[in-house]
């Protein structure tokens, strides 16, 4: 569920319509409900309260200082995947004992940062990652502790792109692998492997997938308990799906009754990473309609947003519902609705049935929270859009809108 709906003719977010933050702000213009968010990441934390895990929020979902603020103030952690993720994470207040830092590729400065900020724990996806981690730590007199991703190749039926759990994947260790590395683990006195995670992939609609991964998992880890081998922390990491279109996710309560018997008696400190789950429905893309085109074809709505704006519709070829923000007894027609980039697949929309609409009125795109903004660019030399979090009714700018300085601000030119 989500707090955005119409009151009458008009779209609401919460107590506020969404047109007059689009006549205020301007467009495009991202808005968040603070309600949706917060209910989100609190559903989750009482489905598994009988476990405790640590719920560690994604930051690659949605990075807004504002938005992870809000989180951690609810008892969050972060998972994160880059240093500038770490920078955010401090700025956003997070306690460094609540921060696992994943990705397949991480810079010696990257490790330096976390290493000496006293970040949780590494999630550590190859051999020799896993090196370098223990000789940084070294170097800096330091021992950190490190959680080994297993890649349990398991299909998550999601778009390939973001499919992390297949052997095919570049994420993650497999089994084999994993026990060798574990076999040598004294020779890594400065970074301990206390724990295992597992992460197969984004929009997971079926609890199989995950079941069957954790199954996989836990049967490994009650054999390295029978060798002796101490672990401490399982991450089953994230994935859960939202709805876009006419999926129909689980909620939190039915994720957690198919996954709760796997874990209830593990004797492990579990940490979960949901973002999308979290923040998606959270959020809009708000557009204006700057012309209505008739073609011999087709009909295109070109609106004011962009793929550089939001890019899973041609990336992924994603489907997010698309309202206009007054409702009225028009005809629904059959349009494209595309944005100003010079690129064919600049759209939002192919052949979808909306209400009509006329130059100078809104959209908004849906569910939109969730590698909407986080995965924007300046693509065509677009200022990127500002966000904008309602509260009840208080409204918030809590990122500016880019001006054309901005996009030269850190050039020079040559002469």
């Amino acid at each position: 569920m989500h707090e955005f709906s119409y009151k009458g003719s008009d779209f609401f977010c919460e107590g506020i319509k969404v047109s007059d933050l689009a006549l205020r702000f301007g467009t495009p213009l991202y808005v968040y409900s603070y309600k949706t968010l917060t209910d989100h990441f609190l559903k989750l934390q009482s489905a598994f309260r009988e476990i405790d895990p640590l719920i560690c929020f994604s930051v690659k979902a949605n990075s807004n200082l504002s938005v992870l603020k809000a989180l951690v103030d609810k008892g969050a952690g972060l998972d994160i995947v880059s240093g500038g993720e770490l920078f955010r994470a401090k700025k956003a207040g997070c306690p460094l004992s609540k921060i696992v830092y994943a990705s397949v590729g991480k810079t010696d400065k990257e490790i330096e940062d976390a290493v000496s900020s006293g970040i949780l724990f590494f999630n550590v996806e190859s051999l020799p990652e896993l090196e370098n981690i223990n000789r940084i730590a070294g170097r800096l007199g330091k021992t950190v502790k490190v959680a080994l991703r297993i890649n349990p190749d398991v299909e998550a039926k999601t778009h390939k792109f973001i499919t992390t759990g297949k052997i095919t994947n570049k994420f993650g260790i497999d089994f084999k692998t994993a026990g060798g590395i574990i076999a040598l683990r004294k020779r890594f006195r400065h970074a301990l492997i206390a724990g295992l995670h597992i992460h197969i992939g984004s929009q997971i609609t079926e609890s199989g997938p995950f079941l069957a991964a954790i199954k996989k998992i836990t049967v490994f880890i009650s054999r390295l308990k029978d060798q002796g081998v101490p672990i401490e922390y399982l991450n089953i990491g994230g994935g859960l799906g939202i709805i876009y279109s006419r999926e129909t996710p689980q909620t939190a309560a039915e994720f957690a009754s198919k996954i709760l018997p796997l874990l209830r008696n593990s004797g492990l400190k579990i940490i979960m990473e949901p973002g999308r789950f979290i923040v998606g429905s959270a959020g809009i893309l708000v557009a204006r309609v700057l012309y209505v085109k008739k073609t011999p074809l087709k009909k295109f709505v070109i609106v004011d947003g962009a793929m550089n704006d939001l890019i899973r519709p041609a990336l992924y070829d994603a489907h997010h519902e698309i309202v206009p923000l007054h409702r009225s007894k028009r005809e629904r027609q059959k349009v494209d609705i595309v944005g100003p980039i010079c690129e064919s697949g600049d759209f939002l929309a192919k052949g979808r049935f909306v209400q009509s609409v006329r130059a100078g009125e809104y959209i908004a795109v849906m569910s939109a929270g969730a590698y909407g903004f986080s995965m924007s660019s300046n693509y065509n030399s677009r200022p990127r859009a500002a966000e904008i979090m309602v509260r009840g009714k208080e409204v918030i700018l809590i990122g500016r809108r880019e001006t054309y300085d901005d996009l030269i601000d850190r050039e020079e030119i040559a002469v």
